[in-house]
């Protein structure tokens, strides 16, 4: 294990978690990559002396006509914007853009930011209160103006934060892709539902594409704490664009490469070339914190006794200027080839745990899918997998939202009963919580 630091940059520690004996004509190897950044100048979003204030926010909110109904729905997201902005540390580059069909600059306007100090917060929580609801919804065009404004910004640090509440019907799906492609790399966002009447598919997909966290806000009395929690922790990065570097010996295929806590993300198809036999897969911004990434490789057949390295996996800090880019932390995949039964055949539980965690994920999808679509003994067999994979492995969280989807018989066996009445938030809520893991007891 290697660390990286310097000042006002986290120290970056990598540590591998697998079996690396392999039975005879074993090719599969598993590894589980925690990743943790500490001491990054940062306590709960409070720079210490010394930390980098390089960051610019733009929030988004939608001001469609949808949010007029009822009232109270556009005025908590007036408050809630007015409390993220008083959440922006002095310093960082902000602005606020009103979403319809068109996106529209409300502060400061003229395509530009402002700086956050007392002075500039209250300019734009004065500018919040003209915001009111009409239009259409096309979220795409959101995305791009925040793109530009966040582009023109000489920082390191660059978020968004985004709020809707309806689904996107003024775009066709292929315009709204074509903006996260373009976005992709140059900023994370946040996005968030708030109410019933949106597509969790829509924003689910914005927050994977662009490296943020996804999450409903069914009462919209609850917006103002969560900005101030998203902006907090959008504060509380430091170092942004960190990649995973996985460099594999010839003959070793990668099957996937998937971020396993704290939410499920397949990051495979998001490969970028790094140099002969080595890839980087987009990781986003870091604070203090610490992530898991599951690592799956195919190796070659090799004989009983043989040994060999199947993946060096690294994080990497890429140069601004274009030169060579840090090396912040490595860790070492292995294959070692027994004729020890219970070596070879004993699954790391990091691996096992982890395994389930993405079934999980996917099971809840496929359940709340065949319910849609009138497939209820479907919908039963899935969703009572979910069941029995989170109390297995301890998913509170999740085992307490399929508890209000469905009526737990045998947690676990996985026997459930569909409710024939179903809250739209509930299942909203937990179709969108999905991918949330729970880390593995070590």
């Amino acid at each position: 294990m290697a660390n990286f630091s310097k000042s006002n940059v986290p120290q970056f520690s990598v540590e591998v978690y697998q079996n690396e004996f392999l039975p005879e004509g074993g090719r599969e190897v598993n590894g589980i990559i925690t990743v943790t950044s500490t001491g990054g100048g940062t306590t709960g979003g409070v720079p210490l002396p010394g930390a980098a204030t390089g960051a610019a926010v733009v929030i988004m909110v939608d001001c469609s006509g949808s949010m007029d109904y009822p009232p109270t729905k556009m005025r908590n997201a007036r408050d809630a914007t007015a409390a993220a902005v008083d959440t922006l540390r002095d310093g960082t580059s902000f602005a606020v853009v009103a979403g319809t069909h068109v996106a529209k600059e409300v502060y400061p306007g003229n395509g530009r930011l402002a700086v956050a100090d007392a002075r500039t917060r209250a300019q734009a929580k004065e500018a919040l209160r003209r915001l009111s609801a009409g239009g259409g919804t096309a979220i795409g065009t959101w995305l791009r103006l925040a793109d530009r404004l966040l582009g023109a910004a000489d920082v390191d640090i660059r978020h968004g934060i985004l709020l809707t509440d309806g689904r996107n019907e003024h775009e066709s799906p292929e315009d709204l892709r074509a903006a996260l492609e373009v976005c992709a790399g140059r900023f994370t966002c946040d996005a968030r539902g708030v109410g019933t009447d949106w597509e969790v598919k829509e924003v689910t997909a914005i927050a994977s594409a662009l490296l943020g966290t996804a999450d409903i806000v069914a009462d919209p009395a609850g917006l103002a704490a969560d900005f101030t929690r998203m902006m907090e922790d959008a504060m509380g990065k430091e170092v942004a664009d960190v990649a995973l570097r996985l460099w594999t010996p010839v003959g070793v295929e990668i099957q996937y490469v998937k971020q396993v806590a704290p939410t499920v993300a397949d990051l495979t198809g998001r490969r970028t070339e790094a140099g002969p036999r080595a890839g980087d897969y987009p990781t986003g911004s870091w604070g203090d914190e610490s992530r898991d990434y599951h690592v799956c490789v195919r190796v070659p057949e090799a004989g009983i006794g043989q040994e060999m390295l199947a993946a060096r996996v690294s994080l990497i800090l890429p140069d601004p200027s274009g030169g060579t880019p840090q090396t912040l932390s490595q860790g070492l995949v292995r294959a070692v080839w027994t004729d020890d039964m219970v070596a070879s055949t004993s699954i790391n539980p990091q691996v096992a745990h982890y395994t389930g965690q993405a079934e999980l994920a996917q099971v809840i999808q496929q359940g709340l899918d065949a319910r849609k679509s009138g497939d209820f003994d479907g919908a039963t067999a899935k969703l009572g997998r979910a069941v029995q994979l989170a109390s297995a492995s301890g998913n509170e969280d999740t085992a307490k939202l399929l508890s209000k989807v469905v009526d737990v018989v045998d947690a676990a066996t996985g026997t459930v009963r569909l409710k024939a009445k179903v809250a739209e938030a509930d299942e909203m809520t937990l179709e969108t919580r999905s991918t949330k893991t729970v880390r593995v007891k070590k």
